[in-house]
């Protein structure tokens, strides 16, 4: 027995001690005496581009603005969509599509899954543009015709999400080969069903651990971006119709804080009240207990424009006599929209 304890008392030892003990150095803790070098010069004969610096310091981005006399701001509130589990079906101007608030990324491979699991073989998939199209099968309802189906799948309006549309298309049998794809659904009765199929099984699943590193780029690139010019005030860039981007900004200010107080759609203004969260919650007690804030409430401190500059639309902040704001004025509005967009 005396032996065994030894026996541990050593091992204990020799694990305390670490290799200390054995002679060899500890160097764990020798960065901290790292001395700066001057960088390596590459002979001018020689090329260079495989050096580089092992930790590069980033350029200072546009949208910083510069400190001269600067109050730290409160935190930009959350969007209000950032902590559901969504799943729901969107349309407008006659298209539907699947909304989810996870990345393209993990979508990918869980579409692909359910239609395996539905006896749908798919017949192309291609990653780097979002779209599955799936073989021509039969349905016992439809003895004359057969079907397919083609999946978009591409990064949504809201941050970090999917949007998913279906195409389908309608044949007789045995005439399916080399058949070219309609802009529009032969049945919007079958693409409703699809939709419908897709939408509730993502929305039975909460976990969504696979991701396709095919998809990291899925569908191109975002439909929406704040741009910050050097010269110019910021604006969203927003790659779609103007009817939609109308309906995403109007959603969005209504659910980021803003009242709307007016819109005019044929110019494209919305004529807005915003406040910072004290001073909603000022007004709140005052509206409460009688004190007659509900003029300043109505007041329009604010004009949100959109303009459609060739297929895009661009998005900007201005005040309430058509002024410019600040860089940083504009940039806090703007991101309080852009969060909220769906």
């Amino acid at each position: 027995m005396k032996q065994i304890l030894s026996g541990i008392a050593i091992v204990l030892i020799l694990n305390l001690s670490g290799c200390g003990w054995l002679g060899l150095r500890d160097r764990s803790n020798d960065y901290l005496l790292a001395e700066e070098t001057q960088p390596t010069v590459v002979p001018a004969d020689l090329d260079g581009a495989i050096l580089g610096q092992i930790y590069p310091i980033p350029a200072i981005p546009l949208d910083a603005v510069e400190l001269v006399a600067y109050e730290v701001p409160r935190p930009q509130p959350a969007s209000v969509n950032t902590f559901e589990q969504l799943v729901k079906i969107q349309a407008i101007d006659g298209k539907r599509w699947i909304l989810i608030n996870i990345s393209p990324s993990e979508v990918w491979p869980r579409v692909r899954n359910i239609l395996n699991r539905s006896g749908i073989p798919t017949a192309k998939a291609e990653g780097s543009s979002g779209i599955i199209e799936t073989v021509w099968v039969n349905f016992s309802s439809d003895e004359e015709n057969t079907h397919r189906f083609r999946f978009a799948i591409a990064p949504g309006v809201q941050i970090d999400s999917t949007e998913i549309s279906v195409l389908h298309q309608q044949g007789v049998k045995g005439a399916g080969e080399g058949v070219e794809w309609p802009q529009q659904s032969n049945s919007d009765t079958r693409e409703s069903d699809m939709l419908n199929l897709v939408a509730n099984d993502l929305a039975s699943t909460t976990e969504y651990a696979s991701v396709s590193l095919l998809a990291q780029d899925i569908g191109g690139a975002a439909k929406v971006e704040l741009v910050t010019p050097e010269v110019a005030d910021p604006y969203i860039s927003v790659k779609l119709s103007f009817d939609r981007t109308w309906a995403s900004i109007t959603y969005s200010a209504d659910r980021g804080g803003f009242v709307i107080v007016d819109k005019n759609r044929t110019d494209g203004v919305i004529y807005v009240n915003y406040s910072s969260e004290s001073s909603n919650e000022e007004g709140f007690f005052k509206r409460w207990f009688g004190g007659g804030a509900g003029e300043d409430i109505l007041n329009v401190n604010y004009h949100i424009l959109l303009e459609t500059v060739g297929s895009d639309v661009e998005v900007r902040v201005i005040g309430p006599d058509g002024e410019g704001l600040n860089k940083a004025q504009s940039l806090r509005l703007l991101k309080v929209l852009r969060g909220n967009m769906s």
